[in-house]
């Protein structure tokens, strides 16, 4: 035994795929101090020999050997293992011709390594370089070439039988076969498992294993920088993804027993290879990956990956140990841009049956009539697998995806091929303005200094109950002024000032730069300079020294915001020419805002004017390239018409753009299903289902209510419930409405505010990723898209014929006009779910719709008299409200339009509510109703033709007769209303309703009064 101090004799060994490459000589290491070992050695990488396959996978050994002291009567020398090191040489792999690298030097367990290392708290390393003579492969081979990294980390909650005092010492294997080349296929074995008891918890970030036999360093057989990170269940592939199998996954993992290998195996696939593996995994998605247990003694060579007849005759002579298989669902690669898959995947007996039918394994077609034919040898043993619920970890990764994914920026502008961007407006040359404006500046600050000093000269006459100057001394003042000014050289000051801004003038606003030629030319442009200097001056000086009020410039009286709600409320009215006048005031008041052009667009929808639809939603584009719900109506129309190309640029362009829209990939999804691409269709509905679970709150576009034929915002509120006496609740309310009437119409035209809070909550508990599409879809008229959802829907394990699904197929119903079916569909989602004040609105609509107005009045209050109000609201109030005034409940009418006035007041509430205090007598309520009606929109025939009845019956008969004339001319139905006030009037014989009849003889002919009878009569 040497002393520790001293010198001591080493070499390093070189060992690469169990061949040793060479020897160093022997060097004499000094203590704390380096050795140039200056050792090279070499291989030859080839096909026949060391493979790149074999440089992908396996490293070179580096053993650091210690020259031991001869003892008495020692004829050879001995030596010791100080430690080893190992070199990966993937580098080789991406294209490098040489890479230095320093690599710890692991010591070996009892060398004196271990000692110093311990001690001293540093391992050694060795510097080393690997160069080759030339490039592996080439830039073709390289980019056509892939690497396959597959690793397997362990197996848990293994059968109970499984225990070291119990049963002799086991290996305890896993395999998969991939293909390496378009002939060749590698079995890839994982026989270094170890068997854990309970208890022993795996660290949540731990170093992956090379799959080698054990190395003499126990720390060398990590790879460096390659680690097993934790992952959510949510986010995997696997069987076990819901809430139950994490609860499963938590209790195996801790206190049951498992098998770790925390093993990397890397393979280099060649071009024929990756095309190889996508075509199988298109074939077939399911993959085994077979598990076994095996005596310490040896695996033998038929256990795994043997699919000829003589592994059947093998088997037949031994059975395979604990002979178990998972099917690992590779089809996640074909994902595009999709690189890894990683997921916990149960264990189940192997039966060959079992691989045929879900794999439909090459090469053993050929004999699968005889296997099904022969009766099976239950696998007992690989029944314990499942009946302990066992289950493997796996990790499969790619270094370049075998479907690559278009990046953004060629969405980015495959978007602006089909949709070119607006181009910007063009720019005003700006100097001349600038040179305007800075020369007013200069005008403004010499005034200002000039009325200092004229303060500070006469300030002290201005005090209280001081004369006003005469003319005279108004003159005076000035002369002392301007001598002041002169002898103190302020005078030429301010000209120095005022100069540079008149010389830029000249420049840039006269466009005057060169020197004149002649006194006539030089003349007439000063008496130009001077008209355009004076005028400038005297406009600056106005503002400066102007005692008036700044003029502000007068907002519209209604916003955005008032007129899209209007816009809906005309739609809700079948009155699309009201409808279409609203979006183009919106276009007129900003055409650059493409929210305004998607609105415009979703209107041409629900009048089924696709053309002119997909024309405004381009122009939406157009303006803003980001804009998503119009790249998503795009989508729809383009897939509509039969380019799927255009529409998956449009939902892909959307996805990339936002990420966590869960519509933006359902309906990528569906774009897909149409296709038949039933696999990348499956990765767009996975990612939509992640994103739905990892989203606490609903995306922007998703957040859409589902009314009838059209959309009217609310602000209901939970809080908002009407009084228990409806008396005490009208009794003074108008002028509160009137005060609140702006606030709740902005309010109203915001969607996010249309649902309450609480809804959102238990809707995003309770949905799924086809129900918020459907939403989108029918807020914005696309029936036919919210069909195949709707479809979808059925198919899905978290969906099926809920009340949500027959509430929203009633809604496509009921646009559709299918009024039979959207009744039978109504009553199925009555059935489950009785308190859902849409499904009784909904069915309000259609009863309303039929004209069976007693029914429609029972459903709208049962909608109203439930805890949550219904999203359509507005509606409700206006549909009711006009229901109660044809029955001639007035009183009702009225609180029901107080309570639409109070939540989203607009021309049609203030209307119904002038109507019924009319009715009532209430002739001021009634005129001041209508006074706010016709301020949101003054060319509402009705609303003229009330205020002159009210103005008539009050005895100002000069405003009634110019608010009929006014009702005429924008579009009253002169028969119509006539019909109306005369039947009243004869078969009541109410004073207030006669009214009508002295203006029709005030202001028309006999003849005209008698048609009018004889059409009422007729």
């Amino acid at each position: 035994r040497r002393n520790p101090t001293e010198p001591f004799l080493s070499f390093v060994q070189a060992e690469f795929n169990g061949v040793l490459l060479g020897v160093s000589q022997k060097l004499a290491a000094p203590v704390d101090d380096c050795v140039n070992f200056n050792f090279t050695c070499g291989f030859e990488c080839s096909d026949d020999g060391h493979t790149l396959d074999d440089l992908a996978h396996k490293p070179v050994v580096l053993t650091v050997n210690e020259v031991l002291p001869k003892e008495r009567k020692q004829k050879e020398e001995k030596s010791a293992v100080l430690g080893q090191a190992v070199v990966d040489l993937l580098p080789l792999l991406h294209g490098q011709w040489s890479f230095s690298s320093s690599v710890v030097l692991h010591s070996a367990p009892g060398s004196a390594l271990e000692c110093a290392s311990h001690d001293e708290g540093v391992k050694p390393t060795l510097e080393v370089t690997v160069s080759v003579s030339g490039p592996l492969l080439s830039d073709h081979q390289l980019s056509e070439s892939n690497l396959l990294s597959v690793t397997v980390e362990a197996a848990y909650s293994v059968p109970d039988v499984w225990s070291p005092a119990s049963a002799p010492p086991s290996s305890y294997t896993a395999a998969l076969q991939v293909p390496l080349t378009a002939e060749k296929e590698q079995i890839l074995l994982f026989s270094n498992g170890v068997l854990k008891m309970p208890g022993e918890n795996e660290p949540v970030s731990r170093p992956k294993k090379w799959p080698l036999d054990p190395l003499l360093a126990p720390d060398a057989q990590f790879i460096p920088g390659s680690c097993i990170e934790g992952q959510l269940t949510s986010l995997e592939d696997g069987d076990l993804t819901t809430t139950e199998d994490w609860k499963f996954r938590t209790d195996a993992e801790c206190n049951r027993r498992r098998v770790s290998w925390d093993t990397e195996r890397r393979c280099f696939i060649h071009a024929g290879g990756v095309a190889c593996l996508t075509r199988r995994i298109v074939e077939c998605r399911l993959w085994p990956v077979e598990v076994m247990r095996f005596p310490q003694a040896g695996v033998p060579k038929v256990a795994v990956g043997k699919t000829s007849k003589d592994k059947m005759q093998a088997e037949d002579e031994t059975q395979i140990p604990f002979h178990g298989v998972a099917y690992v669902d590779l089809a996640p690669l074909l994902y595009p841009g999709a690189k890894c898959i990683r997921g916990a995947y149960m264990l189940h007996p192997f039966y060959d049956s079992d691989l045929l039918l879900k794999t439909g394994a090459q090469g053993k077609l050929e004999h699968s009539e005889s296997v099904t034919d022969a009766e099976p040898k239950v696998n007992a043993e690989g029944q314990m697998y499942a009946d302990s619920g066992s289950y493997i970890v796996i990790e499969i990764a790619l270094e370049k995806p075998l479907v690559p994914k278009r990046p953004p920026e060629e969405l980015a502008r495959r978007v602006m091929e089909l949709i070119p961007p607006r181009p910007p407006l063009p720019r005003r040359p700006a100097g001349a303005d600038r040179a305007v404006q800075e020369y007013q500046a200069q005008i403004v600050s010499v005034t200002a200094q000039v009325l200092e000093q004229y303060q500070q000269m006469f300030g002290a006459e201005f005090g209280p109950g001081a004369k006003p100057l005469d003319p005279a001394a108004q003159e005076q003042r000035k002369r002392q002024l301007f001598g002041e000014l002169n002898c103190s050289g302020k005078y030429f000051a301010f000209k120095e000032q005022i100069k540079y801004s008149v010389v830029r003038m000249v420049r840039e606003k006269m466009l005057r730069t060169e020197a004149f030629t002649d006194p006539e030319s030089c003349t007439s442009f000063d008496s130009q300079l001077m008209f355009c200097t004076v005028c400038i001056r005297h406009t600056a000086l106005n503002k400066t020294l102007s005692a008036d009020a700044e003029t502000v410039q007068p907002q519209p009286l209604l916003d955005c915001g008032q007129l899209r709600h209007f816009a809906k409320e005309a739609q809700l009215n079948e009155d699309y020419p009201l409808a279409a006048q609203y979006y183009q005031e919106l276009l007129a008041r900003d055409r650059n805002n493409p929210s305004h052009w998607f609105d415009y667009g979703v209107f041409h929808m629900l009048t089924a004017d696709y053309l002119k639809a997909e024309e405004c939603f381009h122009m939406a584009v157009s303006i803003n390239q980001a804009h998503v719900p119009s790249l998503l109506m795009c989508g729809v129309l383009s897939e509509r018409n039969g380019r799927y190309q255009d529409a998956e640029t449009f939902f892909e362009g959307a996805t990339c753009i936002e990420p966590g829209c869960v519509v933006a990939w359902t309906l990528f999804g569906l774009c897909y299903l149409a296709q038949e691409n039933f696999i990348r269709a499956e990765m767009a509905f996975t990612e939509a289902t992640r994103q739905l679970r990892a989203t606490p709150a609903c995306s922007p576009v998703c957040r859409q209510d589902m009314v009838d034929g059209t959309q009217t915002p609310t602000v209901d509120k939970p809080g908002d419930k009407p009084a228990d006496n409806p008396a005490e609740e009208v009794a003074g309310e108008e002028e509160e409405l009137r005060a609140q009437s702006d606030q709740a119409i902005k309010a109203n035209a915001d969607p996010e505010l249309a649902v309450p809070q609480q809804h959102q909550s238990s809707t995003r508990l309770s949905t799924t990723i086809y129900m918020e599409t459907v939403r989108f879809l029918l807020q914005n008229s696309a029936l036919q898209m919210a069909q195949r959802a709707l479809a979808q829907e059925l198919l899905c394990p978290d969906g099926g014929p809920s009340s949500a699904y027959h509430l929203a197929l009633a809604h496509v119903q009921l646009l559709q006009g299918k009024f039979s079916s959207a009744e039978t569909s109504l009553q199925e989602a009555l059935g489950n779910g009785f308190q859902n004040p849409d499904a009784w609105a909904l069915y309000g609509h259609l009863q309303y719709l039929r004209k069976n107005y007693n029914q429609a009045q029972a459903c709208y209050g049962r909608a109203l008299d439930l805890v949550m109000d219904p999203s359509d609201a507005h509606a409700v109030y206006l549909r009711l409200g006009f229901i109660y005034l044809t029955s001639r409940e007035y009183e009702k009418a009225k609180t029901t339009y107080l309570r639409a006035c109070r939540n989203s007041p607009s021309c049609l509430t203030w209307l119904g509510l002038g109507h019924a205090c009319y009715r009532l007598g209430e002739l001021t309520e009634a005129e001041d109703a209508l006074s706010e009606a016709n301020t949101l929109n003054n060319k509402n025939p009705e609303v003229w033709a009330y205020l002159s009845l009210v103005c008539l019956l009050t005895g100002r008969k000069l405003e009634a007769e110019q608010s009929y004339k006014y009702a005429l001319k924008v579009g009253l139905h002169l028969f119509n209303m006539n019909f109306q006030f005369a039947r009243w009037a004869t078969t009541t014989g109410d004073q207030r309703s006669a009214g009508p009849c002295w203006i029709r003889r005030s202001f028309f002919s006999e003849a005209l009064i008698t048609m009018s009878l004889q059409q009422s009569y007729a």
